[in-house]
């Protein structure tokens, strides 16, 4: 039997890329299922001036994705992990954590740039306090700026000279096809989850729970319900 389901995202590429990351996996397990995408924007994506050093685990880029949730437009929603809120609104649930992508960081510099080459001072872009401290172990001379925007946006004020480094996601690099970049891993840990992708449906909803089980990373989901 074939069943449509109604899967609630964030608009970005990057986010619709994700989308389209689970959507592929669950059909290896799943071939009967059937999707329908519902993109909206949410406040952080529409907010392009909050500084997202002191926000902390708040619903600023799922709060609109899950009220969809809520009010029944959609059976799941599919968010980078990392952005989830704690804790989770009251009557949803995380139903699946996916394995994930490369969870480092990386700094994106202008072709034929070299770390050694960048000039003292030189304005990397990042909005993450963790972040610049990575940059700061390979360069403690560089100064920083705040930067927000969609991937497109962010490597356009490198492209145009605006910032002489952009700090990226490597997964998001290559999520978005663009690992082609000139590129340095960053040193350190990362944020707990980066890459990974995070599948919420409502708490009562055991169909898409036992549905999506399959592509579960959680080692501690597994044990405690071996029969699914």
């Amino acid at each position: 039997m074939t069943i449509n389901i109604t899967v609630g995202s964030r608009n970005s590429p990057l986010a619709q890329a994700q989308v389209n990351e689970v959507l592929e996996e669950i059909r290896q397990h799943h071939p009967q299922l059937t999707f329908t995408p519902l993109f909206v924007e949410t406040v952080g994506d529409k907010d392009q001036k909050t500084s997202l050093r002191a926000l902390g685990k708040t619903d600023f880029f799922t709060k609109e994705v899950d009220d969809l949730l809520l009010n029944g437009s959609c059976r799941i929603a599919i968010h980078s992990a990392k952005d989830l809120p704690e804790p989770m609104p009251h009557g949803l649930s995380l139903i699946a954590l996916t394995k994930g992508l490369d969870p480092a960081d990386s700094i994106v510099i202008r072709s034929g740039v070299t770390l050694s080459t960048l000039a003292s001072g030189a304005k990397i872009a990042t909005s993450s306090i963790r972040r610049e401290e990575s940059v700061r172990k390979l360069r403690a001379d560089f100064s920083f700026c705040d930067i927000r925007g969609t991937i497109s946006q962010r490597l356009e004020k490198l492209n145009s000279g605006d910032v002489d480094g952009v700090v990226i996601a490597e997964a998001a690099l290559i999520r978005l096809r663009l690992t082609h970049l000139n590129r340095i891993k960053l040193p350190g840990d990362t944020v707990p989850f980066q890459g990974q992708l995070a599948i919420v449906a409502r708490s009562d909803d055991n169909e898409m729970e036992e549905l999506f089980y399959c592509i579960d990373s959680r080692e501690n989901v597994r044990r405690l319900r071996p029969g699914l």
